[in-house]
């Protein structure tokens, strides 16, 4: 028998002042059975560093643990072209390639204590993809990231300077997110 994903409810209030983004959202994750709670936690940080008004098409949470040809976030038109692609973790360079060959724009937040040797390995190949950006969040970050998941959260997250505050009202976790590489968009 299968095991199915554990799901988590979240209420985050964003106050992104270097992008002056400002609100609220409710957000349902679905965490895969092979997913800890470390990564979650980073995808639920990148949703909010990626978060954008009404007026932008949503951006939503893809099946990227169960399917190969998906991000674990994604932005897409009206028309269905993926304007924004956004992936956790450390994929193989290949599966990045391709992303980047079907999206406007990809983002990706690299994390944990290799995090940097995986840098080390594929940055030849990546930098030349000029639309991708390479973000690391620090492994003290992330592993203190996981300490806020709980199956029903309220979290707090304020942006300003480059500079990441996440928190539950009872602890927060400050985010210095480490700039690998820039996107070049046309």
């Amino acid at each position: 028998m299968a095991l199915k994903s554990t799901v988590f409810k979240a209420e985050l209030q964003v106050a992104d002042m270097d992008r002056a983004h400002y609100g609220t959202h409710a957000l349902t994750l679905a965490q895969h059975p092979s997913e800890n709670d470390e990564r979650m936690m980073v995808r639920l940080l990148a949703y909010a560093l990626h978060a954008e008004g009404e007026d932008r098409a949503p951006l939503s949470f893809a099946n990227a643990m169960t399917e190969m040809d998906e991000p674990d976030l994604w932005r897409r038109s009206l028309v269905g072209d993926i304007e924004l692609w956004v992936d956790v973790g450390q994929p193989e360079e290949k599966w990045v390639r391709k992303a980047s060959h079907r999206s406007r724009e990809v983002v990706l937040y690299i994390y944990g204590r290799n995090g940097s040797l995986w840098w080390g390995q594929n940055r030849g190949p990546l930098e030349k993809l000029a639309n991708l950006r390479v973000r690391q969040v620090p492994a003290e970050a992330s592993t203190a990231l996981a300490l806020l998941a709980r199956r029903s959260m309220r979290l707090q997250c304020t942006v300003q300077d480059g500079t990441v505050w996440l928190g539950d009202g009872d602890a927060t976790v400050e985010v210095e997110l480490v700039e690998l590489k820039e996107a070049v968009l046309r």
